[in-house]
């Protein structure tokens, strides 16, 4: 039996059922159906990976090593093998003597080696309590210091780091433009108004803001790399005036009444013990009548109460104590801080959308020659980043696509207290 046909049986073994992707070893044997995407193992390194740690991150970190890889379509190998990658099914984890069989032929596989160490872009070891001011400043900049180049090459020259807002045949620029007209339509903005900008990432909202309906801008945000490029892109734009930058915890402003208050992708880092907190803060920001635009991905309610938190590749590779609450959750919060909700839109469709195009502009990117001015993603941060985001924006999409995970703009008003809420009788006049 060749190890191409060993691996395959252990997967099934521990899936309960047949493999549906073909199998290449390290050794060049290969074993499964000769059509599809091909799950290639480079080092039977990935194997003691997976004795070491089962299931998601064990995987994960093969993966970001380059243990592990695709070749072919990722997303249908992705769908194919989704107990595999990330979590064998509890109900058909192998148990007692099946367990003890299936280990000693992994190890057999694997070799009797001690495990290998975590590749490098991982979160190890946690700062102070989870939540903590000190706590979300380093997990922030985990993630968003990374290089602003890597990030203009993922995310195109929009800037814009969540949602888009797509109509047929729409480019993902025209998308992200309209993404942030919608939000100043719903918000209602007018000349004069003061904005607050909670996690206002690169400023493009802020700009948008600042030099099409003239308001009065400020953004917050934990990422210096962020703060700097956007005050760049603000001097650049005429509108140092109008904008300000702050690297600033959201819980430390101080500065109120706002006209409105946008934030968009960022409460998933806020927590659901904190949730209350942040919902309270932006309520006493605001002015009576004025406007929240909460921007939020949600998890389903019926899912295993583990999901609240990320799971461990996302946790360990991307966003470090991240959490997703239902919608429902978010407006319940909302609503005991005082808000009245007067609208709820689902763009989940619009999120696998945006995530496809940039999963698009990294691939463009790894396979462009490393040549000056067109410097290739790799360049830009290193080969373990570059794989931790193909997989992790890969396997979101598809999670928007197939209703596990959702993403909901909610609009709430501080009403005051003659019952006023601003807000259009029957019609989204922000359709118009």
């Amino acid at each position: 039996m060749t190890a191409a046909d060993r691996v395959r049986a252990l997967a099934e073994t521990a899936l309960g059922s047949a493999l549906p992707l073909r199998v290449r070893a390290w050794d060049g044997s290969e074993a499964g159906p000769p059509e599809g995407p091909v799950l290639v193992i480079r080092h039977r390194r990935a194997l003691r990976r997976l004795l070491w740690r089962p299931g998601e991150l064990g995987a994960a970190r093969a993966w970001v090593a380059g243990d592990l890889d695709v070749e072919g379509d990722l997303y249908e190998a992705l769908e194919r093998a989704t107990g595999l990658l990330w979590l064998v099914p509890e109900e058909h984890a192998p148990r007692g003597s099946r367990l003890a069989a299936t280990a000693r032929e992994m190890l057999a596989l694997a070799g009797p080696m001690p495990p290998p160490p975590p590749p490098p872009e991982e979160v190890r070891g946690h700062f102070g309590a989870r939540h903590s001011k000190l706590r979300d400043r380093r997990t922030i900049r985990h993630h968003y210091d990374v290089g602003n180049d890597f990030y203009r090459c993922v995310l195109g020259p929009s800037m814009v780091y969540s949602c888009a807002y797509w109509t047929d045949g729409g480019t993902l620029e025209q998308a992200q433009h309209d993404k942030l007209d919608l939000v100043c339509r719903k918000l209602a903005l007018q000349p004069g108004d003061r904005l607050l900008d909670v996690g206002c990432g690169w400023g493009s909202l802020l700009l948008h803001a600042a030099g099409t309906y003239g308001v009065r801008a400020t953004g917050v945000t934990l990422s210096r790399e962020q703060a700097a490029m956007a005050r760049k892109r603000v001097a650049e734009a005429g509108l140092a005036d109008k904008v300000e930058i702050r690297v600033q915890d959201y819980r430390d402003v101080d500065d109120g009444p706002y006209d409105a208050i946008a934030s968009l992708g960022m409460a998933e880092h806020v927590g659901s013990d904190q949730y209350r907190l942040y919902a309270d803060q932006l309520h006493a920001l605001l002015r009576p009548g004025g406007r929240l635009l909460n921007h939020q991905i949600a998890r389903r309610p019926h899912a295993r109460e583990r999901a609240y938190r990320l799971n461990g590749f996302i946790d360990r590779y991307v966003f470090p104590d991240g959490e997703l609450s239902p919608v429902g959750h978010t407006v319940s919060m909302l609503e005991q801080a005082g808000f009245e909700v007067r609208d709820l839109e689902s763009l989940r469709e619009h999120y696998a959308l945006t995530l496809r195009a940039w999963v698009g502009n990294l691939e463009a990117a790894l396979a462009r020659p490393a040549a000056p001015g067109a410097p290739g993603a790799v360049r830009l941060t290193n080969p373990g980043r570059a794989r931790v985001w193909r997989l992790y924006m890969a396997a979101s999409a598809l999670s928007f696509e197939r209703n596990r995970i959702g993403v909901n703009q909610v609009l709430a008003v501080r009403t005051p207290s003659s019952g006023s809420s601003g807000l259009p009788l029957r019609t989204r006049d922000w359709r118009s």
